[in-house]
């Protein structure tokens, strides 16, 4: 069985609330009221605890910013698409996935899950190929929501999209040079939102099997996102649409 380590506190404390496996708690110095409830968590769930100095966890965790804590657990399991499919239909909702064409940063891909958690979605979906996956440094970034959200990895982006369009999901990618905004779209039906990467945004053939192509509009004289920001901004405008409409 594979295995990794994972840090921080909010990663760890959701590893432990979670069904994945965990082997050892690894703890430096006496903490706060936050290490005391994973020191229950990790009780509760019969977790090994080890006293290191931070010197050590910084070794082991490859990153300073473990803030004093560090879970040694059983490799991330992505969701299968049908499995992040069942999830969605289980939910009794409307859909809104977020799709990602080759985000390569780490911090943009935890912030990216983060933010698709938050707004309620019912699963993300990456390539396997030219894009990060789920690492350590994902789940500090993402504060542990890779734990409570279908994260599936797909071969191939563009025939995903069409499976999407088959179970009645409307695919909108963001662009930053059409002349249409996210803010015309109806966006309370069956949603995926298509993100690009941080340099070439969404590949060619993937921008064709969307819908629709959307910009945020710029105001200022910068000429473009953060990818994570653009996410969260394209993410949470579904939000704002579908609680409009429940008013």
């Amino acid at each position: 069985m594979k295995e990794e380590i994972i840090y921080g506190m909010n990663p760890v404390m959701e590893a432990l609330r979670s069904s994945r496996r965990a082997f050892e708690l690894f703890v430096a110095g006496e903490g706060d009221r936050r290490v005391a409830k994973i020191l229950e968590l990790a009780a509760a769930r019969g977790v090994a605890v080890r006293k290191r100095e931070k010197r050590d966890l910084a070794r082991l965790c490859g990153s300073e910013h473990h803030q004093g804590v560090a879970l040694r657990v059983e490799a991330f399991a992505y969701a299968d698409f049908a499995e992040l499919l069942d999830h969605w239909r289980s939910t009794g909702r409307n859909g809104l996935v977020l799709v990602l064409d080759g985000v390569q940063d780490p911090h943009n891909l935890g912030a990216l899950i983060r933010s698709a958690a938050c707004a309620g979605a019912q699963g993300v979906i990456i390539p396997k190929d030219r894009a990060v996956g789920v690492t350590p440094a994902v789940e500090k970034a993402s504060a542990g929501a890779v734990e409570t959200i279908p994260i599936s990895q797909v071969a191939n982006i563009v025939q995903t999209l069409e499976e999407l369009k088959q179970e009645g999901f409307w695919i909108y990618g963001a662009v930053g040079d059409v002349a249409t905004t996210i803010y015309e779209q109806e966006l309370t039906g069956n949603v995926a939102l298509v993100i690009g990467s941080e340099g070439e945004g969404i590949r060619p053939l993937v921008a064709k099997k969307c819908d629709f192509q959307v910009a945020i509009p710029l105001q200022g004289g910068v000429s473009s996102l953060n990818a994570s920001v653009a996410g969260g901004i394209l993410l949470f405008e579904v939000v704002r649409q579908r609680l409009a409409k429940r008013a």
